[in-house]
């Protein structure tokens, strides 16, 4: 079934994209909550017609998520955890905290922007990606040290 996304849908596509999605997922899912509309010939026609009327706003929104990217660049953070004594966070570490560095150092990055591959359970070098826009992204090292 094909739909057009209402709003970015992680592993799926970003918002206004036209997808192919199992009928199940669409119809169980997506388009009761909100994130995706069935797409008919009359529902393409209003989207490309949006997206028209939209092209300078975007081109806005790309260069502001740029200028954020570029601003992150070459950022490197430390976050403090509780450990044991063989090293082993209690908890994880998780984008809330990322966040919460990020903003201590002057940036102001919405947590639900922060991704990180693997979960952090112990104390090391890892990386996040920061997605401000579906075609701008910033790769963010960071250190978990023990407290």
């Amino acid at each position: 079934m094909k739909i057009i996304l209402k709003e970015d849908v992680h592993g799926l596509g970003y918002k206004d994209d036209v997808v192919e999605v199992k009928d199940g997922y669409g119809r169980n899912f997506l388009i009761p909550t909100g994130k995706a509309v069935v797409a008919t010939p009359s529902a393409l026609k209003m989207l490309a017609e949006n997206q028209r009327q939209r092209a300078h706003k975007l081109a806005q929104i790309k260069a502001e998520a740029e200028a954020a990217a570029a601003a992150l660049e070459g950022v490197a953070l430390t976050i403090g955890a509780k450990t044991s004594s063989t090293g082993t966070i209690f908890g994880s570490v998780n984008s809330i905290q990322i966040a919460e560095a990020l903003e201590k150092l002057g940036h102001n990055v919405d947590r639900k922007l922060i991704f990180i591959k693997e979960a952090i359970k112990e104390v090391g070098k890892y990386s996040a990606t920061i997605r401000f826009h579906k075609e701008v992204s910033v790769e963010i090292p960071f250190e978990v040290v023990a407290e």
